[in-house]
């Protein structure tokens, strides 16, 4: 959440750059609001500096007058019909800034400068490339008629159970998915120092709001509740793994830390159709290991940069091709300053797709959340946090079915895999050796 001085005091800057992700702030209601809450501050403040006043002079004339006389009742009445208008003008303080929240809450992050301009993936700047995109002399198969002709993978059974959009992995699939999540997270803790989070899946509105998912995308997100709880499905562990320090001053000394997770993910994915509604790549439901920092702002560019070639180390270490783009301003998340996309090639599409997001919210989401750092001197710093996919385990699937296939209609499984597979290839009928 903004600073509402902050974007005052940058006034026409602030409307530019939000104006780069499509977004157009209302620049004098937001400085009307402001005004209303300082206003209704500053009457709040002289009426309680009136009551201490009134309250002393009572004291001081019933003293003088031993209690009686009329300006002893006076001040009394004075002080009564203080205590209701400090109430009133609490309450109007209270409804300002009510008021002011709920527009700073639905204001997107400002986008950096390095973004691109440009609103779609079509605007996306490539950076690099690792790995050569596999050429195959036979005729392809994508990863749904891959999965479903080795009995690996069930989508009619997962759209019995629960609908559209879902799956079902057996044997040698599942063993498979849960193999790339060991994999990932051995390379997070192991290599790039993640400590491991075991998290909640459900969540509170208060959760959601810190990183950004509340107010504005709530039609977006499953929730569920008894009696007068509510609590929501989390669409990725950042919610709950950048929460975890909600309200809380950090050790800014201790920065950076490195949070990781392996949790189901809950999205309805509203909007998206086509292709990317066949197979694993857009799921309701669906599993992903999840990185998340937090570091003093001014070093969030650099933690950027090292987050992006964690995502990459998990893709060069399964040998899959893919690229790295940076995307365009309005093509961000809400919280986002600057995100990268690692895009992995999937060859029944002939082209890149998404499958890791790594983005820097700066301070964004710790002012939501309240988190902060303070140093040994007591001196507080503004905490940045980072988040990115590290990797989700239904799009690695795909794209290791498809670059790997071969002409029986197996599927070779990368060597670094083996120890939690068990095996090295999935056959045409399903079996493994």
């Amino acid at each position: 959440m903004h600073d509402a001085r902050t974007l005052i005091e940058l006034g026409d800057e602030a409307v530019r750059r939000l104006a780069r992700r499509g977004y157009a702030l209302d620049l004098a209601g937001l400085e009307e609001l402001s005004a209303r809450r300082a206003s209704a501050i500053s009457r709040a403040d002289d009426l309680r500096a009136e009551s201490k006043r009134v309250a002393g002079e009572v004291g001081r004339v019933a003293k003088e007058t031993r209690g009686q006389g009329a300006e002893v009742e006076e001040l009394k009445a004075r002080a009564r019909e203080l205590k209701d208008e400090i109430r009133e003008a609490d309450e109007a303080v209270d409804a300002a800034e009510a008021a002011l929240r709920t527009v700073l809450l639905a204001i997107p992050n400002l986008p950096d400068e390095q973004t691109p301009d440009g609103d779609s993936d079509a605007d996306a700047v490539e950076v690099r490339r690792w790995g050569t995109p596999p050429e195959f002399s036979f005729e392809t198969k994508d990863h749904v008629d891959l999965g479903e002709a080795m009995g690996i993978l069930d989508f009619g059974r997962a759209a019995k159970l629960s609908g559209a959009r879902f799956s079902v992995a057996r044997g040698p699939g599942a063993v498979l998915e849960r193999a790339l999540a060991s994999l990932f997270l051995a390379l997070h803790t192991g290599r790039h120092g993640y400590t491991e989070f075991s998290v909640p899946y459900l969540v509170t509105a208060e959760t959601m709001t810190g990183t950004g998912q509340l107010p504005k995308f709530e039609e977006d997100l499953f929730k569920t509740g008894t009696d007068d709880r509510t609590l929501y499905l989390i669409p990725t562990a950042e919610v709950p793994l950048t929460n975890l320090h909600a309200g809380e001053m950090l050790d800014a000394e201790a920065l950076p830390l490195a949070y990781t997770a392996w949790t189901p993910c809950f999205r309805s994915e509203a909007g998206s159709y086509g292709r990317d509604t066949r197979g694993l790549l857009r799921l309701h439901q669906f599993s992903k290991v999840e990185m998340v920092r937090f570091c003093a702002a001014e070093e969030s560019g650099t933690e950027l940069e090292l987050m992006v070639s964690h995502a990459e180390a998990c893709l060069q270490a399964l040998g899959l091709a893919y690229r790295v783009v940076r995307l365009a301003a309005g093509d961000m998340g809400f919280a986002a300053r600057m995100t990268y996309d690692v895009e992995v090639w999937l060859p029944s599409q002939g082209t890149f797709r998404e499958i890791s997001s790594c983005s820097d919210c700066g301070t964004f989401q710790s002012r939501r959340a309240g988190i902060r750092a303070k140093d040994g001197q007591g001196t507080r710093q503004a905490v940045a946090t980072l988040n990115g996919s590290g990797l989700p385990i239904g799009r690695t699937v795909a794209a290791l079915l498809e670059q790997f296939q071969e002409p029986d209609g197996s599927v070779a499984v990368p060597e670094v895999l083996h120890p939690w597979t068990g095996f090295r290839r999935i056959l045409a009928d399903g079996t493994t050796e």
